[in-house]
């Protein structure tokens, strides 16, 4: 059972969130947050993952190294290094997209298992996410990303690649069917970049 300290974190993610919609909609930025959380629950994560889940975008999203350190004294060290190593950059204006995304690739082939197990939950939500609002939108969802299509599509697809022996099986699998099914709905040669 999770604790007083998941739900102290959970009101933590809502009050560092609460004026957050995710990019390119008027969707609620903790909606986000749920959903990678229940992922992570539900393919085995203990509460320091669950917790880590919940804020493994507040230091990129709320305040970098300072909110890292604040995230440790409340939370503790475990949870701190699964936000850490959820972070692609900690600084604002953040580095240039295809740095800091393949520095990102690299760090997460030596991930430790819960920074894997977060960072599938993350991935599987977002790429649900763009399937669902390619399907509405088409096109046009491109333009809220960075990468645009090819480079998203090429994203996505190195980080199903990489997690599909580092998270448990069913977590990897439907990782690959929707990054999959994103790549056909789009009709992309997923190239990298």
């Amino acid at each position: 059972m999770l604790s007083a300290r998941f739900r102290a974190a959970l009101a933590y993610a809502a009050r560092l969130h609460a004026r957050q919609a995710r990019k390119g909609t008027v969707r609620p930025y903790i909606a986000h947050l749920l959903g990678v959380t229940s992922t992570v629950i539900t393919h085995g994560g203990d509460e320091d993952e669950a917790i880590a889940a919940l804020l493994h975008d507040a230091v990129e999203d709320q305040g970098g190294k300072p909110r890292l350190r604040e995230i440790r004294r409340k939370f503790g060290a475990r949870v701190a290094k699964i936000v850490d190593g959820c972070t692609d950059s900690y600084s604002e204006p953040k580095p240039p997209w295809l740095e800091r995304k393949k520095a990102y690739l690299a760090h997460l082939r030596t991930a430790d298992k819960s920074t894997c197990l977060v960072s599938a939950g993350d991935k599987l939500y977002n790429s649900r996410e763009v399937l669902a609002d390619y399907r509405t939108h088409g096109d046009q969802v491109w333009q809220r990303f960075s990468g645009e299509k090819r480079g998203t599509l090429w994203y996505y697809r190195e980080v199903a690649n990489i997690l599909h022996d580092k998270v448990p099986r069913e977590l990897s699998d439907e990782l690959e069917r929707v990054v999959a099914e994103l790549e056909r709905a789009a009709g992309s040669n997923h190239e990298q970049r």
